[in-house]
């Protein structure tokens, strides 16, 4: 192991088996978009469903039918509405249509198939991103009961998602909650049926009970993260541990430049360890000169600029040797960071930070499972 992403998908296993427990009453749908948010989509998706998820949820139509090409067979949710659906209809992946002309070409999909599609109407509640307005809802909604009566689709969801739920309190989220009631109103008042409503995402599925509805979509809470202030709650496990063992540790007098520009000098003679993870791993180039590496049981900062394939750390008079291990984050055990803390550190989230791990970088499994 000379760099890896460790994944315990044990974790990911206990983290929904814990969601489930949370919402009970609401089935769980595991977002494993993204793959599976860096850890790895098929094997985030079968441990995701061991731990009780009763749905898979992918961003794109290419995602969706890898899981089925997987060989997984549990419902899968395709949230983005755009791309030739044909291959995803004859896959029988739930789609999601927010317009009149994405539903068209569902519709026409599923004619082609000879099959009904499964479908989730989407609602503009406020993110104003996908999904129908208020005011194209109604038309929405109809060309979808048009499209069931023909036997080519067959409305089964309705949804919406949040703008400001890992804000806590914020105005946005009661009045998103209201809206999507009425959309929800409308469309069932014209004659949908469906089998689950959905808007609550990790944010708020952990602290907007009455938002959970028939059915949460958890994404970052999967793998022990959350955008809400503070990180994931503690039962919660991170999943990944980013490590690699240094490929090169020197001596160096005072007064060497380290890296490009140097924008580090040694002030005094000390030993340098080289790092072979750089920003095309997903090392951000703002992590020069914080201490979110871990070895040799404590932290250690990052030694001038993040080179693209490598970046280097000075361990003063600390006896390193090539070969010993660094880890930039995990769940923080040994106290190492931990990704929430990268996120914090580096003005964003734990997300972009665990997403952004590059795919050559290898993923690792406990021993036999993939």
């Amino acid at each position: 192991m000379d760099r890896e992403a460790f994944v315990d998908l044990g974790a990911i296993t206990a983290n929904v088996a814990a969601l489930c427990e949370l919402v009970r009453g609401s089935q769980v749908l595991a977002a494993v978009k993204a793959d599976g948010y860096g850890h790895g989509m098929v094997p985030a998706a079968r441990a995701a469903l061991a731990g009780g998820a009763g749905w898979l949820g992918v961003a794109d139509l290419d995602e969706a039918v890898a899981l089925r090409r997987a060989g997984i067979t549990a419902p899968v949710l395709c949230m983005m509405t755009f791309g030739d659906p044909a291959e995803a209809v004859r896959h029988g992946i739930d789609l999601a249509a927010g317009s009149a002309g994405y539903l068209a070409t569902v519709e026409a999909a599923a004619v082609r198939a000879g099959v009904e599609v499964r479908l989730h109407l989407k609602a503009d509640t406020g993110l104003s991103r996908g999904g129908a307005t208020a005011a194209d809802w109604p038309g929405l909604v109809a060309a979808a009961l048009d499209a069931q009566a023909h036997g080519s689709v067959r409305v089964t969801g309705l949804w919406s998602h949040f703008a400001c739920a890992d804000i806590p309190g914020h105005p946005s989220i009661a009045a998103q909650l209201a809206a999507f009631a009425d959309a929800v109103a409308v469309a069932e008042k014209a004659g949908v049926t469906p089998e689950v409503r959905h808007i609550a995402n990790t944010a708020a599925a952990l602290t907007v009970p009455e938002s959970r509805y028939d059915l949460v979509r958890f994404g970052g809470a999967v793998y022990g993260l959350s955008t809400l202030p503070g990180g994931a709650p503690s039962w919660l496990r991170p999943v990944m541990t980013l490590r690699a063992r240094l490929a090169m540790v020197k001596r160096v007098p005072a007064g060497t430049g380290v890296s490009y520009g140097h924008r580090y000098v040694t002030s005094r003679e000390t030993t340098l360890g080289l790092v072979p993870l750089g920003y095309a791993d997903g090392v951000p180039r703002g992590a020069a000169g914080l201490p979110l590496v871990s070895a040799r049981g404590r932290r250690w900062p990052i030694a001038g600029t993040v080179c693209m394939d490598q970046f280097v750390v000075d361990f003063g008079d600390e006896p390193a040797v090539a070969g010993d291990e660094v880890v930039l984050f995990g769940p923080g055990d040994a106290g190492e960071p931990t990704a929430q803390e990268w996120g914090e550190r580096l003005g964003t989230i734990s997300y972009d930070i665990a997403t952004g791990i590059g795919a050559r970088v290898p993923r690792g499994y406990p021993e036999g499972k993939d």
